[in-house]
């Protein structure tokens, strides 16, 4: 396993985080540079570095993500209108912390 990362020291509450959502397999807390009026980050705890490294025993966790995301859309009033969930895939792809997140952005008119 690489170095600890940012998410990990939030998930051992080393780092204070302005959390939206926790379960035993999920946490998810505000962006604190947020895109969007509503822009939360979707974390598992169990920490996979890239969507590549997921395996087939990860799936439901990965859609436990996902349903997770429609939720607090819900709650944060922005499903109706709509929102984005997104995850950045390797430094092509945009990824900064290597520990896998989604991101959710709502609250405005998103651009492509």
């Amino acid at each position: 396993m690489t170095d600890e990362t940012i998410f990990d020291k939030i998930i051992a509450k080393q780092i204070s985080a302005d959390i939206v959502y926790e379960d035993d397999q999920i946490l998810a807390f505000k962006d604190i540079a947020p895109k969007a009026p509503v822009h939360y980050l979707i974390i598992p705890k169990k920490r996979i570095a890239t969507l590549n490294d997921a395996n087939p025993e990860d799936q439901v966790l990965l859609g436990h993500m996902m349903l997770t995301a429609a939720k607090l859309a819900t709650e944060a009033g922005i499903a109706a209108d709509g929102y984005r969930v997104q995850m950045n895939v390797n430094k092509g792809g945009g990824q900064v912390v290597f520990h896998i997140h989604l991101h959710m952005f709502g609250g405005r008119q998103l651009a492509e």
